[in-house]
């Protein structure tokens, strides 16, 4: 029953993240992303379950089933590579199986602005620029 109780929470700071006029206590537009940076947007989205420093470690974490990845080993985890790709699908919703973690699809939160982006494969992508910022905000946490 904890666990079902953390998901709700989680959930429910994501749908209030997402209503049609919802800024942050600082006043940041969360749709047009005014005000935001990748510091900021990590703060926002990540930092509760994730930690500060990214591992694993937030306010919320202890109430998750599977518990939040510890960020910071991302890289080390893909043999030193930081997992870009795989990282902004996470981010976006695109990663995993329905109902196979409790991490929720922020892609919403993300759309904007698309610039060119390659992801490590090669090919310039259109990708939302929240999204690149973020990823290069966690590829950043590596240690």
């Amino acid at each position: 029953m904890r666990v079902i109780w953390g998901a709700v929470s989680v959930l429910a700071g994501c749908v209030a993240l997402s209503g049609p006029e919802q800024t942050t206590g600082a006043g940041l537009d969360m749709h047009s992303g005014a005000g935001f940076g990748a510091q900021a947007d990590y703060v926002a989205l990540c930092a509760d379950c994730h930690g500060a420093g990214g591992h694993g470690d937030g306010p919320a974490a202890a109430e998750l089933s599977p518990r939040p990845a510890d960020l910071t080993q991302l890289a080390a985890r893909s043999g030193g590579a930081f997992p870009t790709t795989r990282v902004m699908a996470k981010v976006w919703g695109y990663a995993g199986g329905k109902g196979s973690g409790v991490m929720p699809a922020f892609a919403p939160l993300m759309e904007g602005v698309l610039i060119p982006y390659d992801g490590g494969d090669g090919i310039d992508t259109p990708t939302p620029e929240r999204l690149v910022a973020l990823a290069e905000y966690v590829k950043a946490l590596q240690k």
